[in-house]
Formats: structure tokens, C-alpha cells, sequence
């Protein structure tokens, strides 16, 4: 397909370390080639290690992904959707054009739990896991259009 035919996603949180990071990945799996997926985040804070453990689990190499700034793509490339995966960014988010149809799905955060490291480790496949049903759904439901 060619890349001005295919479906643009932002995936968008915080900070973008994890779930916005989570989803931009599960996307370019389970969408393949109709897709071009893009994740950042209001306030960028470096990918979670813990981000990077999880989806090494499912065989996703993570490693090179970098928190990127909202502002990276503002008003430079036009998205088909922009889907939100936190409440703060969805209360935060400016709308701007070239944004598209804008989704909110909203996930624990991970990263924001304090306790024993297994204990997060679960939380951190927990939400990887919702957040591959929820894009699974969207795409077999097809509920995406370009």
C-alpha cells in the first residue's frame, strides 16, 4: 500500500513511556501495511524499561523507540485518527489541525504503581495485554475508515 493510502495513527499520552509506546507497537503488528503509527506525549519521559521487559515477551523489540513530543507532529502530518490512552491527555490535548477523528481509550497507568517489582511486571502485562484486545477489536470490527 502506498504510504499516502495509509491509515495514519497518533497514539497519544503523558508522557509517552508506556501505554501510548504499548499501543503505537501493537498497531504496527496487528495492522500491518494499511497502517502508519505514530505515538507521543504531552510531556515526554523516556520509554519504561518495564515497557520494553513486556512487549520482548510477545518477540516486539522495543529497544529503539524514543518518547517523542506531541509538538513533533502538530500541524505536520495529517492523522486519520488520534486516540488518547490516558485521561490527562485526552483533558489536554489541544485540537489541531490535520488531527482527524480523535478516540479515547483509557488505560491504567502502569507506571504510576508503587509496590514489589513483580507486582508491577503484572500490572505493566496487564494493561499491554487490554491494550492488544482493544486495537484487536478496533481492527476487526473495522471500525476505522481512511
Amino acid at each position: 500500500m502506498e504510504p499516502s493510502e495509509k491509515i495514519k495513527v497518533l497514539f497519544l499520552c503523558t508522557g509517552n513511556s508506556c501505554r501510548s509506546q504499548i499501543a503505537e507497537a501493537w498497531l504496527r503488528k496487528l495492522g500491518g501495511e494499511d497502517f502508519e503509527v505514530f505515538s507521543a506525549g504531552l510531556e515526554p519521559h523516556g520509554v519504561n524499561p518495564y515497557t520494553i521487559t513486556v512487549m520482548e515477551e510477545t518477540g516486539t523489540d522495543m529497544s529503539a523507540h524514543r518518547s517523542k513530543h506531541l509538538d513533533e507532529y502538530m500541524g505536520k502530518i495529517d492523522f486519520d485518527y488520534l486516540i488518547t490512552v490516558c485521561g490527562n491527555a485526552d483533558e489536554r490535548c489541544p485540537y489541531f489541525p490535520g488531527m482527524g477523528t480523535r478516540l479515547h481509550w483509557p488505560f491504567e497507568d502502569p507506571a504510576a504503581f508503587v509496590g514489589p517489582e513483580d507486582e508491577k511486571l503484572a500490572l505493566f502485562r496487564k494493561v499491554r495485554d487490554q491494550i492488544k484486545e482493544r486495537i484487536q477489536t478496533w481492527l476487526d470490527q473495522k471500525e476505522y475508515e481512511k
